[in-house]
């Protein structure tokens, strides 16, 4: 299938795995490539030295395209871009919005850049930046997410912008790719489903409590960080719900105790970094410290398989996954699936 995201990232299939932290690795990533689509490696949650190694073990895995997710409000930016460029990585994603600058910097080095938003102004504000292409992200996604729904979001970014629009927030099949491309995006870009595969490395445990999940089970709350955060209603989650402020700070300065040990932070670096994730919003020191302590919340359950002291960001889809095929069985699954889906159609292009 040909679409522009597969003409502009050099892929087959026009389906992004996004770059989940602790759950984008090497292994997920070159799995996603050499089943033709468009894996991205996390990389906030490495150091630039552990970013270099995991580029050079994605590339002798696959020889085909990929790419890197950046934080863009990160002090070290520009030093993992010019790994980035170094190692010839093809597609540069942000979760947040690249400065003018950074975007500059890749395209001038043949690095195609794809951030990701969740408001039409921020795509305008992207794509008259130079960014190649964007990734629109509606309520239903995972992790930090927004108020509009997919369908709402991604017409109103396509009629916005003139480029490359791929669509995140709701899809696991060849059905809600269908459904993307007849809203006018590009392709899908899809998380909670790459979670969900024998290639993942999350833990047998933390996969199971995502297949057990119902919709009802994924909810949004600002408990963890201030801001909205999409994840499975765990025990933890309830707790931090219903703790007072002085609870919420000592568990925050414990977690952040324990990721600066990991991390190798500065106690002034990561307390920098939570108040660079408010946004302008007014957020408590605990909530402060939580934000930036997020990734340790991520670590427990996607590395060590703690259901009980981790977070587990979500999509809603979640609640109507069933199963863990591998990347290269779910991409020719969902390419069958659009495939009879557009056969299938009660009208026939000619009858339009």
């Amino acid at each position: 299938m040909r679409t522009a995201l597969t003409e502009l990232t050099g892929v087959a299939r026009p389906v992004v795995q996004t770059g989940m932290g602790w759950v984008a690795g090497p292994r997920l990533v070159g799995a996603v490539a050499e089943a033709g689509g468009l894996g991205i490696l996390a990389s906030a949650t490495m150091t630039p030295e552990e970013l270099r190694r995991a580029v050079r073990e994605v590339r002798s895995r696959t020889v085909r395209p990929f790419g890197v997710n950046l934080r863009a409000d990160a002090a070290d930016a520009r030093e993992r871009v010019r790994i980035i460029v170094d190692e010839g990585v093809r597609v540069a994603s942000f979760a947040l919005a690249p400065s003018r600058e950074l975007i500059a910097e890749l395209k001038d080095a043949g690095v195609v850049v794809i951030p990701s938003v969740g408001a039409r102004r921020h795509a305008e504000k992207v794509a008259a930046w130079g960014a190649d292409a964007v990734i629109v992200q509606g309520a239903e996604g995972g992790g930090h997410t927004g108020e509009v729904a997919t369908t709402v979001l991604l017409p109103q970014v396509v009629d916005a912008v003139s480029i490359p629009v791929i669509a995140a927030g709701g899809f696991r099949d060849g059905r809600g790719l269908v459904a993307a491309l007849a809203l006018g995006a590009a392709g899908i870009a899809m998380g909670t489903r790459f979670l969900l595969t024998s290639d993942s490395t999350v833990p047998d445990a933390v996969k199971a409590r995502y297949l057990a999940a119902t919709v009802a089970d994924v909810t949004v709350t600002t408990a963890v960080d201030g801001l909205p955060h999409r994840m499975l209603r765990t025990e933890l989650v309830r707790s931090l719900e219903g703790r007072g402020r002085a609870g919420t700070l000592i568990r925050a300065v414990r977690r952040a105790a324990a990721y600066r040990r990991l991390s190798g932070l500065s106690w002034a670096s990561m307390v920098r970094d939570g108040r660079a994730m408010r946004h302008g919003r007014e957020l408590t020191w605990s909530q402060v410290l939580l934000a930036a302590n997020a990734p340790m919340l991520l670590r427990a359950s996607m590395v060590e398989g703690r259901t009980d002291l981790g977070v587990m960001a979500s999509g809603q889809i979640a609640g109507v996954i069933e199963d863990l095929p591998s990347c290269a069985e779910l991409l020719e699954r969902i390419m069958t699936e659009a495939a009879e889906t557009v056969r299938g159609l009660p009208v026939s292009p000619g009858q339009v």
